[in-house]
């Protein structure tokens, strides 16, 4: 079976198609055309029902490689908060409410957060990358960034929760960072980084199937 030359990476997201490109390129696959699914109009999202992120990542890559039958690149992460039971999780996106906003998102955690009346909130980003082709799941990775959460935003750059996500050793949070600063530190840079090694080593041999 010869699959398409390319790669979709499964995801809509302005902010994580940004960082995935990002580091596409410093990763030298720039001779391998990364698509999205924005260049897939009909494209259905799946539904994200696993407790995991790495059966939901599985879940979205599959379903990204079917349609397109293109080998599909996946990522579910999410924030891990210790002080909230490991919450919003699997359900970071969509913490507030179905497709809610980053903001609505982050308005729901400070809140939350507020209410313990605690000194301090150690969280973890957690990322999973899959990889599928049309017929089978390839390989998936882990990536994870400790932090803790702060009460204040801060900082323009990043997405999601990273205004409020504060890197001690850095004395910043993820927002404050470049977007090179964050790739070589993020739980998707990781992860990201451990994807590309893969393919570097088996694209080849992938679509000469």
């Amino acid at each position: 079976m010869s699959l398409v030359g390319s790669i979709v990476a499964a995801t809509t997201n302005v902010g994580k198609l940004r960082e995935m490109r990002y580091d596409w390129h410093r990763g030298g696959l720039d001779g391998i055309h990364l698509a999205s699914l924005s260049d897939y109009p009909r494209y259905q999202s799946p539904t994200e029902d696993q407790p995991s992120f790495i059966g939901n990542a599985i879940i979205k890559a599959r379903a990204a490689a079917l349609h397109t039958g293109a080998i599909a690149m996946a990522d579910d992460s999410g924030l891990c908060v210790a002080t909230l039971g490991g919450a919003p999780g699997v359900k970071s996106a969509r913490y507030a409410s179905t497709n809610a906003s980053d903001e609505a998102n982050n308005a729901k955690l400070v809140a939350e957060l507020k209410g313990l009346r605690k000194q301090s909130h150690p969280a973890a980003y957690v990322c999973v990358v899959a990889l599928a082709s049309p017929i089978a799941v390839l390989a998936a990775f882990t990536g994870r960034l400790e932090g803790e959460m702060v009460l204040t935003p801060r900082g323009q750059g990043g997405f999601g929760y990273d205004p409020y996500f504060f890197l001690p050793s850095l004395n910043r949070t993820a927002a404050e960072l470049t977007i090179d600063e964050k790739t070589q530190i993020s739980h998707r840079g990781a992860a990201m980084r451990a994807a590309i090694g893969w393919l570097r080593a088996n694209f080849t041999s992938l679509v000469s199937c």
